[in-house]
């Protein structure tokens, strides 16, 4: 939070040393995380394997699985929407898009600084003169949406595995209790936001849904016809690992945490590993979109100054 207030700042000092310091240590930690987790990786899956899958895989079903991720990027800009409205922010659909696609290009293949969603900050208080802190937290419970949404269809796969010992009376009662927990604090301590909570939680369980569809269309593309279910958990499990901000993007991140689920849950650890890197090069692809904003950046900002419909 401290780096984002500090972009926000009505006449900013340059960055202090130790802050320049600090986000090149980060880049240093990110390069060698992800490097050791890749290299763990490959060293236990053929390199050559993931490249022979990748090059006779049906491209038809990974144009359409392409496509879902697409989807997936729209119904989350979609789902922001709803909590920038929390807190009166309403934004030209077509602008938010727009700054959407350019902050996962931000997020996903810019190393360092205050990424996608730092940007979002200082460009929303910068026009709109909003504090930065609460479009921070607009941003955080749309982050915290995409991970309830993980957690539920995780509990529904449950029933579809059965090495999993715990019962799924227990795992839905846990995730049931938590939801209300979640509800009662921010019905409590951020009452803004428990105005399109609903709504916005909705619309995370469709975003969260295109990218399991995306992830099907690869095994599909595969010629897999085994069992789905362990792939998508493993695929939901490997998100959630992702989100902690130690590796480019998650790479590193989900190969690992495919490769030690292919054990648990008796996977074709060459085929769960290459679904993982499928799916970061199709987020790749999806992301380098945002580029056109980076370049054309006039074109980012229009509809930017329709707060007067607010």
């Amino acid at each position: 939070m401290a780096e984002f207030e500090e972009i926000v700042e009505d006449n900013p000092n340059p960055r202090k040393w130790k802050h320049k310091i600090w986000d090149v240590t980060k880049l240093i930690l990110k390069v060698g995380v992800t490097s050791a987790l890749l290299y763990y990786v490959f060293s236990k899956v053929p390199f050559s394997e993931v490249k022979n899958r990748l090059l006779h895989a049906n491209y038809w079903w990974m144009l359409a699985g392409v496509a879902f991720y697409f989807c997936s990027m729209v119904a989350s800009a979609w789902r922001l929407l709803s909590f920038f409205k929390s807190i009166d922010l309403r934004l030209d659909p077509r602008f938010n898009f727009r700054l959407y696609l350019l902050g996962i290009f931000y997020n996903l293949l810019l190393p360092g600084g205050i990424g996608g969603d730092g940007y979002k900050i200082y460009l929303l208080h910068k026009n709109y003169q909003l504090p930065a802190k609460r479009v921070f937290w607009a941003i955080a419970f749309d982050r915290l949406s995409g991970l309830w949404a993980i957690g539920l269809i995780i509990v529904a796969l449950k029933i579809f595995i059965p090495q999993i010992a715990v019962s799924f009376a227990i795992v839905g009662g846990v995730f049931v209790a938590g939801t209300a927990i979640y509800y009662v604090i921010v019905k409590i301590f951020f009452k803004d936001f428990s105005k399109h909570f609903i709504k916005g939680h909705a619309k995370a369980v469709v975003v969260q849904t295109f990218q399991v569809l995306t992830i099907l269309c690869v095994l599909l593309g595969q010629d897999f016809n085994g069992k789905f279910a362990p792939y998508l958990l493993s695929f939901l499990l490997s998100a959630l690992a992702a989100v902690v901000p130690v590796t480019f993007g998650g790479a590193g991140a989900r190969e690992y945490i495919f490769k030690v689920l292919a054990g648990v849950f008796n996977m074709n650890v060459g085929l769960a590993v290459f679904l993982s890197v499928s799916f970061y090069l199709i987020s790749l692809l999806v992301a380098l979109s945002g580029l056109y904003y980076v370049l054309r950046p006039k074109r980012l900002e229009e509809g930017l100054k329709s707060i007067e419909e607010k």
